[in-house]
């Protein structure tokens, strides 16, 4: 997909209603697509890459600028991103030590950081990350659009 593209999936979930139960519809995503405030949508997603270090480094990059291509656009409309610690959240919720909201919890499972802007004409938060599940898996550049202020 383009980058024109990534703009209008983030634009039509800005102005979409929210799901009312976990793992709404919404193609292309990833895990639960969404739930109760919030939507996740799957932008790009990369193969596997079990024994191929070096085709793992070049798709590491390649998903790096894109995202920085993407955010680029957003920051053109809502200025410097926040950037977002989220793999501390992950172990914080599952010790205990104090309630992350979701989906910023879950997101933490996966993504280690995220680009964070508040969309102007929705006041709903926008997310900008690349989540892996560990090591030969596949990139997903994923978008998250919230009610839920970030922790």
């Amino acid at each position: 997909m383009t980058i024109a593209q990534h703009l209008a999936t983030i634009d039509r979930l800005c102005a979409a209603d929210f799901p009312t139960v976990h793992g709404g519809s919404v193609a292309g995503s990833y895990g639960a697509p969404g739930g109760p405030g919030f939507h996740v949508v799957e932008l790009e997603r990369s193969g596997g890459f079990a024994g191929e270090p070096h085709g793992e480094r070049e798709a590491a990059e390649q998903y790096e600028a894109q995202r920085e291509a993407l955010a680029q656009r957003l920051a053109d409309r809502w200025g410097e991103p926040h950037w977002i610690g989220l793999d501390g959240l992950f172990l914080r919720a599952q010790q205990g030590d104090e309630r992350i909201p979701e989906p910023w919890a879950s997101l933490g499972s996966h993504m280690r950081n995220a680009q964070v802007w508040r969309a102007d004409a929705t006041g709903r938060w926008v997310a900008l990350g690349i989540s892996r599940l560990g090591e030969g898996q596949e990139f997903r550049l994923l978008a998250l659009i919230t009610e839920t202020d970030p922790p």
